[in-house]
């Protein structure tokens, strides 16, 4: 596909990035475990992480059953939204695991087997920290399939008037949620909490402890619904006068010498954050939304939210999922702004010239990825041949234009590409999903599946009319020096 025409001097143009084009999906190095006791049963248990493969997401097995039956972190698979969110399947169930599920989004691991020998995820001190320190301390790896994120394509909403929670989801480039409640107490008031990007989770949310009010507490004592509670892995909230009676019967529940109730806080425990509730709501939204099998942009707004509400919210965005079929996004492209490379930039890169140049524009160029532009005209010189009637653009010029695309991207990674010429080794996967007329405008996007090595270059390519794909191919290229002459 290259031409032995003359080049001109190239001026490598490299445009700056704030992230990588492609993020790749990732896993722990190596295993890890943990044990401790589960909020509601009390039971000792012991939990174990695994490297897993890529699109495996997050799935729990229970290792002390019968065949081990294994449960995904799945929306479909939620049975109870009871102070806790709880998957069951294949007759094995597994509760309380927004915690853990906030602390595996907040640090980006996408696959992950979580072998658990108990009905119940260990509740730790009550946030996720624990369980991101763990997985710090293993460190994380990347895989070799890329992260398919979810953008959302349109507006989502829930309420649920009984409880007076309302949830909003609009499209955003980020995952963002913000958060407000307000429990009708003059102790907490009305809170607030903002999560503006999935990096700040470890920081300003991961430590944010669950908590309950004194009154709560005792109904669920009465009831044995906390076997497991305890002052250090719970924040008690004491808006009212407590009698020393009452004060010394939790001690002996809690088995403590003394436990103290001032108008404030259990024990007189310290917030980790003035607005500490509010940001641990914010902590199971980010639990409970991974459910939905993919890592999501869209800005989330939450008033007075609870498991119930998440978890029916999250449904919603797993339908809009399924309709969308995970639709790609298209590159954005403002034909009004100056290009990063014009026809005359893209020639000094590729030797190919009209009619068989297919390339008007480099809009996007990185190290890791390239986008350009194709408008399609009428006046195409194989128009009059092809489908003269109802004139189509050819796909073998559609893997032309891409391959030249990507060619760009091949040669920005060496210092003196004019010296280079790019030859197409293999083509794999291609595919054509719609027609492109006259008139359109192709935008192609390629990004490597694998980082260039010995002059080979392995990349993945889609090319965009509108929002819609209309072409998708692998491809692998690779450099070869000009032979002086």
């Amino acid at each position: 596909m290259a031409e032995n025409q003359t080049l001109v001097e190239p001026k490598v143009v490299v445009a700056p990035v704030t992230e990588p084009a492609v993020v790749m999906q990732t896993t722990l190095k190596h295993e890890i475990s943990v044990s401790g006791v589960g909020l509601h049963t009390g039971a000792l248990v012991n939990l174990t992480f695994k490297p897993a493969p890529e699109n495996h997401g997050y799935i729990f097995k229970r290792v002390d059953l019968p065949g081990q039956p294994i449960v995904e972190a799945d929306v479909d698979n939620v049975t109870d939204t009871d102070r806790g969110t709880t998957i069951s399947k294949n007759g094995a169930k597994v509760s309380t695991i927004e915690h853990v599920l906030a602390a595996l989004a907040g640090m980006e691991i996408d696959n992950i087997m979580m072998e658990i020998d108990g009905p119940e995820v260990p509740i730790m001190d009550g946030s996720s920290r624990p369980f991101m320190d763990l997985f710090e301390k293993v460190g994380k790896v990347d895989q070799k399939e890329e992260r398919h994120y979810y953008y959302l394509s349109e507006n989502i909403s829930y309420e649920d008037p009984k409880r007076k929670t309302e949830m909003l989801a609009v499209p955003s480039d980020d995952f963002r949620i913000t958060v407000m409640v307000d429990y009708n107490s003059d102790l907490l008031g009305t809170q607030h909490a903002i999560l503006y990007n999935i990096g700040e989770f470890k920081e300003e949310i991961s430590d944010c402890r669950t908590f309950c009010f004194l009154h709560e507490l005792e109904m669920l004592l009465e009831h044995n619904l906390i076997k497991g509670g305890d002052i250090n892995n719970a924040i008690v909230v004491v808006d009212k006068p407590v009698s020393d009676e009452k004060l010394a019967h939790l001690a002996k529940v809690f088995n403590k010498e003394k436990v103290t109730a001032e108008r404030g806080f259990l024990n007189n425990v310290k917030l980790r954050f003035s607005n500490e509730p509010a940001r641990h709501k914010l902590l199971d939204i980010v639990g409970d939304l991974a459910l939905v099998g993919a890592p999501l942009k869209g800005h989330i707004l939450a008033a007075r939210p609870g498991h119930v509400a998440n978890v029916e919210f999250a449904r919603k965005i797993k339908a809009l999922m399924k309709r969308d079929r995970f639709k790609e996004r298209a590159p954005k492209y403002d034909p009004s702004e100056k290009p990063l490379l014009d026809i005359n930039g893209v020639m000094k890169f590729l030797p190919h010239r009209a009619p068989f140049l297919f390339v008007d524009k480099i809009i996007e160029l990185s190290d890791k990825h390239v986008v350009g532009v194709k408008n399609v005209t009428m006046n195409e010189w194989f128009f009059p041949g092809h489908f003269p009637g109802a004139p189509v653009f050819p796909g073998v010029i559609q893997i032309e234009a891409m391959a030249q695309v990507g060619g760009i991207l091949v040669l920005n990674s060496v210092p003196d590409p004019e010296n280079y010429l790019t030859y197409f080794m293999k083509i794999d996967n291609t595919k054509f999903r719609d027609m492109v007329c006259p008139g359109d405008t192709i935008i192609f996007h390629l990004e490597l599946i694998t980082p260039i090595r010995r002059g080979i270059c392995h990349m993945r390519g889609k090319a965009f009319v509108g929002n819609k794909v209309v072409m998708e191919s692998e491809m692998m290229a690779q450099i070869v020096r000009r032979e002086k002459k």
